[in-house]
């Protein structure tokens, strides 16, 4: 028996690797600046190109915590690093997430797959199974898919 479906609106998104990558990047900021106030030696520019690039980082590694997956009752959106795209149910025909790879894919009714980076096996791979199987279930439930065909 698979488990009851989540109720709408939810929110898929790695949260185990979201937390890693601001706690990394929260303390290589604080690093940074430490180093930068603590190096006698270093002039006013020096030190702050040390906070700069700590925060280039952090913001880099708060880019790569961007992705989730939110299903509402209308459909689906996919935001990933840098976009974010709505979809109808009726336009996710199916769910994968096979073994190895990095995130789910979605396959869509224009016969092109999206990548849904907020779903992502990772540190987390039996949460990220259990996403991605809500999520099937979500597009099998609201989606116009035939199950009658072979």
């Amino acid at each position: 028996m698979s488990a009851p479906l989540p109720s709408l609106p939810v929110t898929f998104r790695p949260t185990r690797t979201r937390v890693v990558l601001y706690a990394v990047g929260t303390a290589q900021l604080a690093a940074l600046t430490v180093i930068a106030l603590l190096l006698p030696k270093l002039g006013g520019g020096e030190r702050l190109s040390f906070v700069v690039t700590g925060l280039l980082v952090l913001a880099v590694l708060l880019l790569l915590g961007r992705p989730k997956v939110v299903a509402r009752q209308e459909g689906v959106t996919v935001v990933n690093l840098t976009t974010r795209r709505e979809l109808a149910w009726a336009q996710v025909l199916r769910v994968n997430l096979r073994e190895g790879d990095p995130w789910v894919h979605l396959d869509l009714a224009d016969g092109t797959s999206l990548p849904a980076m907020g779903i992502q096996p990772g540190i987390a791979k039996d949460q990220a199974v259990r996403d991605a199987r809500a999520l099937r279930d979500l597009t099998e439930k609201h989606g116009a898919v035939d199950h009658t065909a072979g």
